[in-house]
């Protein structure tokens, strides 16, 4: 079955760290764009952080957050450094091909004193 599954959230504190996972499941993450994507409450799904040749980021989360691959483990993380409160929502990973779109099924980061 290929997927793709999250894991890595949870509670943080502002300034804390967090490192979230993707892994994929049938599913070579090495072909595609693999791009972190994040949706709070009665907002849209955002485009949080890629990594493809190259890596780019969304300007409020640029030097903050880093995202990589290890490819041997087939597995993308995004490590989430000085969370801020308005970085709570569920985070969602996605690989992206030529002729295919996959999503997985979020994992939920809260960002509570």
């Amino acid at each position: 079955q290929e997927q793709l599954v999250e894991s890595g959230g949870g509670l943080v504190q502002p300034g804390g760290s967090l490192r979230l996972s993707c892994v994929g499941s049938g599913i070579t993450l090495s072909n595609y764009v693999m791009n972190w994507y994040r949706q709070a409450p009665g907002k849209e799904r955002e485009l949080v952080a890629g990594i493809s040749s190259e890596t780019r980021y969304a300007d409020s989360v640029t030097g903050r957050f880093t995202i990589s691959r290890d490819d041997a483990k087939n597995i993308v993380y995004l490590q989430m450094n000085n969370v801020k409160p308005e970085d709570a929502a569920v985070y969602y990973c996605s690989a992206r091909g030529h002729f295919r779109l996959y999503w997985g099924q979020g994992t939920q980061v809260t960002v509570s004193s």
